[in-house]
């Protein structure tokens, strides 16, 4: 149950800073957003605050915010369709009821002649009883067209993501990735407040309770000036020393409250990556400030960006196969690993994900933010916008291969956890 939380907690902080940057930056530039969705199918939750609907979807895959003119807009009311209007005190068409109109009081009945939702914002036609008179009703720009009971908000052209500059545009689609930088940033400079900041010096940190560090009579804060008459000056040295001596007595000589002493430790005896080390039980110094944790988090959010970028180079040039990629299978199986080494291990391990989300989606792959930034980029060297009929197409096929890319990545990841 705690990995399954873990997961859920990590997962939707991700997707959630993730879309919230594109959902901020679009209502900014004034863009009318449909839905803000993490996760992908079937809704489990749901609410509506304005005009945007805020929805929780069963599957971890993902998140959207739909903005209006990415899909066909609302019903065409094409000539002939009878439809009800709502006016408001104004005569402003609120309401346009395209079924179940006899639901509806002090509606009024009209056969539709032309109709612009768009730019004109206008519905013209022949009013029931009065088929000889063409009428011209005005509409709100926030008026809604109703079918079987469902309101859905008009998008005027000037509420349109296409209708905007491309600096909104793509300020808008770069907010997302950026958002996971941010957030790793954030993670890791809060690592650094709470946990500290590891300092490279050859001074003891906090000591285990079961460590040979403690019985032998070591302190926390003790300064190390030698380990076995080999001096040390930092942290890494004091690691060497002791790591390299598993079982076999060793002694510190440290400086406690002006005092010098001489400690013998025998570090215990342990297995890693196939080899036996010694370990005493004691974590390496740490500072706790605030400049020092702001610091931390730009280093570690810039030292992981260029990590994640050297794994993708292995990546393209064959040094790992598609078989070293994980999906939400793989990452909730390492979260429940990450998860037995405490609350910081998994914030870091959070802020980690949260950067290869914001550079896999910056890739210029199309039906990813950096596959559309992509096709930002040639309209502004060409002038003018690509056709949004090609544009489609080509986010359609990617994100049909993407689709498959995760079907196949999740199969591995079932097959390596699971059947193996």
């Amino acid at each position: 149950m705690q990995t399954v939380i873990s997961f859920i907690i990590i997962f939707g902080s991700l997707v959630f800073f993730h879309e919230l940057g594109h959902l901020y930056f679009a209502k900014r530039a004034g863009i009318l957003c449909r839905e803000f969705a993490i996760g992908m199918g079937p809704k489990v939750f749901t609410f509506k605050k304005k005009e945007t609907l805020y929805t929780i979807r069963l599957l971890p895959i993902g998140g959207y915010v739909r903005m209006a003119g990415e899909d066909p807009e609302t019903v065409e009311l094409k000539p002939g369709y009878r439809v009800g209007l709502i006016l408001n005190k104004d005569l402003f068409v609120e309401k346009i009821i395209l079924n179940n109109k006899e639901k509806y009081q002090d509606i009024r009945i009209i056969e539709v002649e032309k109709a612009d939702l768009e730019h004109g914002l206008s519905i013209q036609g022949y009013e029931e009883g009065e088929e000889d008179i063409l009428k011209t009703f005005p509409v709100h720009k926030e008026a809604v067209t109703v079918e079987d009971g469902v309101e859905t908000q008009i998008a005027p052209f000037e509420r349109q993501f296409a209708s905007k500059s491309l600096g909104h545009r793509t300020m808008t689609i770069f907010a997302g990735p950026m958002m996971n930088f941010v957030l790793a940033f954030v993670i890791f400079l809060v690592i650094g407040l709470f946990q500290g900041i590891v300092v490279d010096e050859a001074r003891l940190g906090e000591l285990t309770k079961d460590g040979a560090a403690l019985a032998s009579g070591l302190k926390a804060g003790d300064e190390i000036q030698s380990i076995d008459g080999n001096e040390v000056s930092t942290w890494i040295d004091v690691q060497e020393s002791i790591q390299k001596s598993p079982g076999k007595e060793i002694e510190f000589v440290v400086e406690r409250d002006g005092e010098t002493l001489e400690v013998p430790v025998t570090p215990k005896e342990v297995e890693r990556d196939g080899q036996t080390v010694g370990v005493i039980g004691v974590y390496p110094p740490v500072e706790k400030s605030a400049l020092k944790a702001i610091t931390h988090g730009f280093t570690e959010t810039y030292l992981w960006t260029i990590k994640i970028f050297e794994m993708l180079g292995m990546l393209v040039t064959g040094q790992f196969t598609i078989d070293a990629l994980s999906g939400p299978v793989g990452i909730y199986k390492s979260t429940e690993e990450v998860a037995e080494s405490g609350v910081f291990s998994l914030m870091r391990w959070a802020g980690v994900l949260s950067i290869n989300l914001g550079i896999m989606n910056l890739l210029p792959i199309p039906a990813l933010d950096g596959g559309r930034l992509l096709f930002f980029l040639v309209e502004a060297l060409r002038g003018k916008p690509i056709d949004r009929q090609k544009e489609g197409l080509v986010h359609l096929i990617g994100f049909a291969l993407l689709m498959l890319l995760m079907i196949v990545v999740t199969w591995n990841d079932i097959q390596r956890f699971f059947l193996n």
